[in-house]
């Protein structure tokens, strides 16, 4: 696999090879340790999250909404920084790239069966942004060393599902499109409600954004946005 190209990992009866493989390829590309203690977001999701971005080192649950993961990915991928999603086999590489994700840093993992967690702790070595949908609930034992491995390489993780000690929730809701009429008309956009709650901030804070927005990119809508719904319900969000 060439390093400046899209990878996507085959799934099939070859996932302890490729893990090999992949071991073997971050031996190569192996990258500092990063310093940095916020990873940026899109600049409309900003004033939701504590210090404007995602804390590195750490574990975030979010929404299983692909425009949502797209958009917490692009702005440290258009910054010039690897990311990689695990468990995605419906993610589209043209989505992702309308969404501002440079596909020449994107590491694709499609299918990594029940190892996924070894995907995920070996990415974690080189990769500082992975979106991740767990393959099973990960044990408690299994989360806390993978919680090592991540404060240590200043990796954070996004999974779509909820997480044992996670440094908080990021949610997708109340999606409306527009652009349709009666019987006519074409989808233009859509807008829809992110809100967070973080270990630092644990009032949820809500932002009404396009997402995605006319150029594909998230835009603010200027309106008050809807109450948070309740936590223990917002992970039906989809989108």
């Amino acid at each position: 696999m060439g390093i400046g190209t899209l990878r996507a990992l085959s799934p099939a009866d070859e996932r302890a090879g490729e893990i090999l493989r992949l071991r073997r390829e971050i031996g190569r590309m192996q990258r500092v340790r990063s310093d940095e203690k916020v990873l940026p977001v899109p600049s409309a999701l900003e004033q939701i999250l504590p210090g404007g971005g995602l804390a590195a080192g750490t574990v975030y649950s979010v929404s299983p909404s692909l425009s949502l993961i797209f958009a917490l990915l692009s702005t440290s991928s258009q910054r010039g920084s690897w990311c990689a999603a695990v468990g995605m086999p419906d993610l589209g590489v043209e989505a992702a790239a309308a969404a501002g994700i440079d596909l020449e840093r994107l590491v694709l993992v499609p299918d990594p069966g029940p190892r996924w967690l070894a995907v995920v702790s070996a990415l974690a070595e080189i990769v500082p942004l992975i979106a991740v949908r767990p393959g099973a609930p990960p044990q408690e034992a299994e989360s806390a060393r993978l919680a090592a491995r991540l404060r240590d390489r200043g990796c954070t993780v996004l999974a779509t599902s909820p997480w044992p000690q996670s440094e908080g929730l990021i949610s997708l809701h109340d999606p409306q499109w527009e652009g349709l009429g009666e019987g006519w008309g074409l989808l233009e956009d859509r807008t829809v409600t992110v809100t967070a709650q973080t270990r630092t901030r644990p009032r949820p804070q809500s932002v009404r954004v396009r997402l995605p927005g006319r150029l594909g990119a998230v835009e603010q809508v200027e309106q008050a946005a809807p109450a948070p719904i309740p936590l223990d319900t917002r992970w039906a969000a989809a989108g």
